[in-house]
């Protein structure tokens, strides 16, 4: 349900005020946390995507424009109040870092992934995020998103009811060689390349697709070696293995990230079950994540995590399948305050908080400003960050 045309011109005033606040520059230097958005980097053309998944030529914009509401009050499709720009162009980048380092987001977590040998969706990082003129003002780092890809899910009107596997994100030892080549070159190497205690941190989305891969735990234990081995040829003092929490954490999990040396865990979001209400929903996360706290012998870094609603890529979703009651940016800042307390309570430990999301326009979690909440969800980051 979009706004009149009165408010959303409000909204556009509001928003025009939001950016001007508080001086980037002055916002990370102020800030003693990472606060850390996710980037789910599909929103422009690549060679392989539109062969394979978004033929329109304009990525997964594709796919959200088609969202239709299946309930009364249910918002879709989503409207950016930017439009449906291209995220592989510096001059919609140096917007978002403007928009995120203002309102005490001073990090970008790519979505990075390796298919059949190469990799996929890197443009985003590469033609747009490091080629704005103000890049330096943000922090980045890479979580491989070694995923499975059924072919109907990132484009159902495609592929229809063919959920045969697209790709596999379990990779070989070869390709992982590759990999570590790639983003030490690449993204370590880069001056805002985020670090703990002086080492690049590197997250990894699926231990299991990692562990299969590389034909089990022993294997996957000499491929961590070499990355770091690699890492500090590079030049820097080691490495930061961070991988993501799924559901609850269990024996076998927390034996292999101790033989790994895994040095923290995070979530991409606050996962399922999914509830209606956005406040369940954030109260049985909360618990989630004191579990996966509790079990850890090492850091367990806190989510915020926006909503839910991933209706455009599946049509035989409805209302039980969306965050939507108290679904608010002054919900959302309840719970990240929660996230800060968490780290403030245990100051020995790194301040970083991950944000679900960025820009998951598909997926219903983005902190980029629509007109329907206009930049509420920012102001929301900034209140709970700076304290104003």
């Amino acid at each position: 349900m979009a706004p009149n045309f009165k408010n959303y011109v409000s909204i556009i005033m509001q928003c025009i005020a939001g950016l001007v606040l508080i001086d980037p520059a002055f916002a990370q230097s102020k800030s003693k946390y990472t606060v850390a958005a996710y980037v789910w980097p599909s929103q422009h053309n690549e060679e392989l995507s539109q062969k394979v998944l978004w033929p329109d030529g304009e990525g997964e914009w594709e796919i959200i424009k088609k969202g239709t509401p299946r309930f009364e009050g249910h918002y879709q499709p989503k409207l950016p109040l930017w439009g449906y720009e291209k995220d592989d162009d510096p001059k919609v980048y140096e917007r978002w870092i403007d928009a995120a380092t203002s309102h005490g987001v001073n990090t970008f977590i790519f979505d990075w992934y390796w298919f059949d040998g190469q990799p996929f969706l890197e443009s985003s990082i590469n033609d747009g995020f490091l080629k704005a003129r103000n890049t330096s003002k943000m922090n980045f780092f890479v979580m491989w998103a070694n995923h499975d890809v059924k072919r109907n899910y990132w484009n159902v009107y495609k592929y229809g009811n063919d959920t045969t596997r697209l790709w596999t994100g379990a990779t070989d030892l070869v390709n992982f060689k590759m990999i570590v080549q790639r983003i030490i070159k690449q993204y370590f190497k880069q001056p805002n390349y985020l670090k703990i205690d002086g080492k690049p941190v590197f997250s990894i989305f699926s231990l299991k697709n990692f562990l299969q891969g590389l034909n089990g735990l022993g294997e996957a234990k000499k491929a961590l070696a070499y990355f770091r081995e690699e890492t500090v040829k590079a030049g820097f003092s080691g490495l930061h293995v961070q991988l993501i929490g799924n559901g609850l954490p269990d024996e076998a999990f927390l034996k292999n990230i101790s033989e790994l040396g895994i040095n923290s865990v995070t979530q991409y979001n606050w996962g399922g079950p999914h509830h209606e209400d956005y406040l369940t929903w954030g109260q049985q996360a909360m618990q989630r994540s004191q579990k996966w706290s509790t079990a850890l012998k090492i850091p367990f870094f806190p989510n915020a995590s926006i909503g839910w609603d991933d209706t455009p890529r599946f049509p035989q979703k409805g209302k039980k399948d969306v965050v939507h009651y108290n679904n608010s940016p002054q919900a959302f800042s309840f719970y990240l305050q929660q996230a800060k307390a968490y780290l403030d309570a245990r100051p020995t430990q790194p301040k970083l908080i991950t944000i679900f999301s960025w820009n998951e326009w598909v997926e219903g979690g983005y902190l980029l400003p629509d007109a329907k909440d206009g930049f509420g969800y920012l102001e929301a980051v900034k209140k709970v960050i700076f304290g104003n």
